[in-house]
């Protein structure tokens, strides 16, 4: 099964780059090879990039006391663990604590480093960043792997309350939706949203043996699903066949 994600509003799809971003850092950092840390430090630059919205820190710290007032409305509920809700509530107290005490835009420090910012100036540029381009970056791609990691690590404790804060709010918001079996007639699926809730993302699991890509439109009213065959050349052409599906809304 193949799982897609769909952000239904622009906070999710936020949350959904950094994960993505965060994850491919720790894939990237984790090998030994200079060219895999090349690309474990351009993704650095683009987590800096991502975390530069100034609201994006406030939006978060919202969204943490939003889960935290929603879990406090459960307490006295006897179908409810009261141990099971002070420990995530707890969870939601330490990355709001962590995230609150980052001074300014988050990973604002590391661009004050000089060393980093000739980098990234250049990774803009078509093998702008070679050893000609810049020296000392081609030095530092000859230290030793440990060495490398340790810088990469470094860097990357800049966002740690970030990636933190992001990764409970994400398992927090796929825990919410329940999973229900749909059929894309004739390859498309058109279904009407309930009313008075504020969906935020949409998954859906499909059958890799079918070869099939859903493209995905929606709104707060409705939501529609084509799947698309792939051709040899790499085409999308829309499915004609009846296909069954899993489909998750998460609220």
């Amino acid at each position: 099964m193949i799982l897609y994600e769909y952000p239904l509003n622009e906070r999710t799809r936020t949350y959904l780059r950094l994960q993505h971003l965060f994850a491919r850092f720790n894939k990237l950092c984790q090998r030994t090879e200079a060219l895999d840390h090349h690309y474990a430090l351009t993704t650095i630059f683009e987590i800096m990039e991502v975390a530069s919205r100034s609201e994006l820190k406030s939006e978060i710290l919202k969204d943490i006391e939003r889960h935290k007032q929603q879990l406090n409305a459960y307490r006295g509920n006897p179908s409810i663990s009261e141990q099971a809700l002070d420990l995530i509530i707890e969870q939601l107290d330490m990355r709001f604590e962590a995230l609150n005490s980052m001074v300014g835009k988050m990973g604002s420090a590391l661009g004050e480093s000089e060393f980093l910012n000739s980098i990234r100036s250049r990774t803009a540029i078509p093998g702008g960043t070679c050893e000609f381009d810049l020296p000392a970056y081609h030095a530092w791609q000859h230290h030793s792997a440990e060495a490398r990691q340790a810088n990469l690590l470094e860097w990357s404790q800049h966002f740690a309350p970030l990636a933190t804060s992001v990764q409970l709010m994400l398992k927090m918001l796929r825990e919410s939706g329940s999973t229900q079996k749909v059929m894309a007639t004739a390859g498309q699926l058109q279904q009407n949203l309930p009313q008075g809730r504020n969906f935020q993302l949409l998954r859906l699991r499909i059958d890799d043996s079918l070869n099939l890509t859903p493209e995905i439109s929606c709104n707060r009213l409705l939501v529609v699903i084509r799947l698309m065959q792939q051709q040899e050349d790499g085409k999308l052409l829309t499915s004609r066949d009846d296909t069954p599906f899993e489909m998750t809304l998460c609220a």
